[in-house]
Protein backbone atom coordinates (compact mmCIF):
# COMPACT_ATOMS: atom_id res chain seq x y z
CA UNK A 1 0.00 0.00 0.00
CA UNK A 2 1.39 3.60 -1.19
CA UNK A 3 1.70 5.68 1.67
CA UNK A 4 1.80 9.71 1.93
CA UNK A 5 3.89 11.39 4.60
CA UNK A 6 2.52 12.93 7.37
CA UNK A 7 2.56 16.83 5.47
CA UNK A 8 0.16 15.52 2.91
CA UNK A 9 -3.48 16.35 3.10
CA UNK A 10 -3.86 12.53 2.36
CA UNK A 11 -1.82 11.20 4.48
CA UNK A 12 -5.22 9.99 6.70
CA UNK A 13 -6.88 8.81 3.03
CA UNK A 14 -6.81 5.08 1.98
CA UNK A 15 -4.79 3.98 -0.58
CA UNK A 16 -6.77 1.15 -3.01
CA UNK A 17 -4.94 -1.36 -4.62
CA UNK A 18 -1.87 0.23 -4.22
CA UNK A 19 -2.88 2.63 -7.10
CA UNK A 20 -6.03 4.65 -6.45
CA UNK A 21 -7.40 7.31 -3.42
CA UNK A 22 -9.83 6.18 -1.35
CA UNK A 23 -12.40 8.94 -0.47
CA UNK A 24 -10.86 12.10 1.06
CA UNK A 25 -10.62 11.87 4.95
CA UNK A 26 -9.89 15.60 5.93
CA UNK A 27 -7.17 15.66 7.99
CA UNK A 28 -8.73 18.25 10.77
CA UNK A 29 -6.81 21.21 11.93
CA UNK A 30 -8.39 21.97 15.22
CA UNK A 31 -8.43 25.64 16.85
CA UNK A 32 -5.60 26.17 18.82
CA UNK A 33 -5.08 28.63 21.77
CA UNK A 34 -1.75 29.42 20.00
CA UNK A 35 -3.07 30.30 16.62
CA UNK A 36 -2.64 33.81 14.98
CA UNK A 37 -5.09 35.74 13.19
CA UNK A 38 -3.81 36.20 9.76
CA UNK A 39 -4.49 38.98 7.15
CA UNK A 40 -3.37 37.43 4.23
CA UNK A 41 -0.71 40.20 2.03
CA UNK A 42 -0.49 40.47 -1.57
CA UNK A 43 3.00 38.72 -1.68
CA UNK A 44 0.76 35.61 -0.71
CA UNK A 45 -2.96 36.30 -2.78
CA UNK A 46 -3.49 32.84 -4.61
CA UNK A 47 -0.16 31.15 -2.86
CA UNK A 48 -0.77 29.47 -0.09
CA UNK A 49 2.08 27.67 -0.29
CA UNK A 50 4.52 30.69 -0.70
CA UNK A 51 2.85 31.14 3.04
CA UNK A 52 3.82 27.77 4.03
CA UNK A 53 7.18 28.07 3.00
CA UNK A 54 7.71 31.14 4.71
CA UNK A 55 5.64 29.92 7.93
CA UNK A 56 7.24 26.57 8.16
CA UNK A 57 10.10 25.75 5.95
CA UNK A 58 7.96 23.49 3.58
CA UNK A 59 5.31 24.20 1.07
CA UNK A 60 3.97 21.20 0.88
CA UNK A 61 1.84 22.56 3.90
CA UNK A 62 -0.72 24.44 2.17
CA UNK A 63 -3.45 22.37 2.52
CA UNK A 64 -3.17 23.17 6.49
CA UNK A 65 -4.83 27.23 5.76
CA UNK A 66 -7.57 25.74 4.09
CA UNK A 67 -8.14 23.27 6.44
CA UNK A 68 -8.14 25.33 9.40
CA UNK A 69 -10.09 27.93 7.88
CA UNK A 70 -13.37 26.14 6.05
CA UNK A 71 -15.44 28.31 7.10
CA UNK A 72 -13.43 31.17 5.10
CA UNK A 73 -11.55 29.24 2.65
CA UNK A 74 -13.67 26.74 0.25
CA UNK A 75 -11.17 26.75 -2.68
CA UNK A 76 -7.85 26.34 -1.15
CA UNK A 77 -6.23 28.48 -3.94
CA UNK A 78 -8.61 31.08 -5.42
CA UNK A 79 -10.03 31.71 -2.02
CA UNK A 80 -6.30 32.58 -0.23
CA UNK A 81 -6.93 36.78 -1.68
CA UNK A 82 -4.84 39.06 -0.14
CA UNK A 83 -6.94 41.07 2.89
CA UNK A 84 -9.06 38.04 3.85
CA UNK A 85 -8.34 37.16 7.42
CA UNK A 86 -7.47 33.62 8.59
CA UNK A 87 -6.25 31.32 11.65
CA UNK A 88 -2.73 30.04 11.16
CA UNK A 89 -1.45 27.78 13.62
CA UNK A 90 1.79 28.16 15.00
CA UNK A 91 4.74 26.47 13.77
CA UNK A 92 5.66 24.00 16.72
CA UNK A 93 2.36 23.55 17.87
CA UNK A 94 1.24 22.49 13.91
CA UNK A 95 4.05 20.51 13.84
CA UNK A 96 3.39 18.33 16.90
CA UNK A 97 -0.25 17.63 15.69
CA UNK A 98 0.93 16.33 12.48
CA UNK A 99 3.45 14.51 14.31
CA UNK A 100 6.11 16.28 11.99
Amino acid sequence: MARYSKSSPYAETKVVDDVYLDILNIRPIPALSSDVLYEIESQYHHRPDLLAYDLYDDPKLWWVFAHRNMDVIVDPIYDFESGVSIYIPTGPALKNLLGL
